[in-house]
């Protein structure tokens, strides 16, 4: 056997043994992505119910407007920004959009007149702000793939902290990825502080001829939305981290299904190439073979 015969089986062999990884990899992420999508549906119920029970205390306080989660009168001085990544790679350009999202909406802030402090979820995110010295008022990392809502209350309750605290933030935003379906995942911006009161007329005929439902509240319509919002802010940050979740399992299981068919296809480029060295070696074989003959009968 020649030696670029040798060459090309062992390169062979390897690339082998890495699609044998990157099939494997492709597997595991489709499986958690089922995962992942259980998650963010059982999710959604408690949101719905936890916004209408909201938008009840707010129509029945006296003035939602005042309130400290609700107030729109600000200076705009700073801002919280809560920029969810991946602890691991192999996901394509999953973390790099959100970042990329991330790194734009700071830019339109800070030509506002807005200091922007980042707080970043995933290793991807910490890494690409500790690598340009750039202070962080947050670092979450090692639940990315499968968060908690123990998870999103810690983060939610840092966020809520600078919101209230000195030197307060005016606004706080979520850079994530929401999930559509396994062939699509868009990065998303959304502010959720401080939220947006918005009167409506409720229309009787699109709920069935229903009337608005009346509530009592004990001890006050105030005093329930004091307890709801916090509980909306940490949902919220439960749901960006899901739907994020999702996305990073669907954005690995694309990448690596793209890095196995690319394997197939340089396994058959060189297979072929070997072939060909083989073919040369007999071919070479076979006229020295004749060449020695013609010798020897001469």
């Amino acid at each position: 056997m020649g030696a670029q015969l040798r060459v090309y089986r062992r390169r062979i062999r390897s690339v082998q043994a890495t699609k044998k990884i990157t099939k494997a990899m492709e597997l595991i992420a489709s499986s958690r992505i089922v995962k992942a999508q259980q998650r963010l549906d059982a999710s959604l119920p408690y949101l719905e119910q936890l916004v209408s029970a909201i938008s009840a205390a707010a129509s029945h306080a006296s003035d939602v407007s005042k309130h400290p989660l609700t107030s729109q009168e600000s200076a705009g001085q700073r801002a919280a920004l809560l920029v969810v990544t991946a602890d691991r790679g192999l996901a394509g350009a999953y973390s790099s959009n959100a970042i990329r999202e991330a790194e734009s909406l700071t830019r339109n802030l800070t030509e506002k007149g807005m200091t922007v402090v980042p707080y970043v979820v995933g290793r991807k995110g910490v890494s690409f702000y500790r690598f340009r010295d750039r202070a962080m008022g947050g670092q979450y990392t090692g639940f990315t793939d499968q968060p908690s809502y123990a998870n999103a209350k810690e983060i939610a309750e840092d966020l809520l902290n600078a919101f209230m605290g000195e030197p307060a933030v005016d606004e706080i935003h979520v850079v994530y990825t929401q999930f559509v379906n396994m062939g699509t995942q868009t990065t998303r911006v959304r502010r959720i502080l401080p939220l947006e009161v918005v009167e409506e007329v409720v229309d009787t005929a699109a709920t069935g001829g229903m009337p608005f439902p009346l509530y009592e509240f004990e001890p006050s319509p105030e005093g329930v939305l004091d307890a709801l919002l916090p509980r909306y802010i940490e949902q919220m940050v439960y749901l960006c981290l899901l739907t994020s979740a999702a996305s990073e399992h669907a954005a690995r299981r694309r990448a690596m299904k793209s890095a196995t068919d690319n394997a197939e296809d340089l396994i058959r480029s060189l297979t072929r190439q070997a072939n060909q060295a083989r073919q040369a070696e007999i071919t070479q074989e076979i006229s020295e073979i004749v060449g020695g003959a013609d010798a020897l009968s001469a």
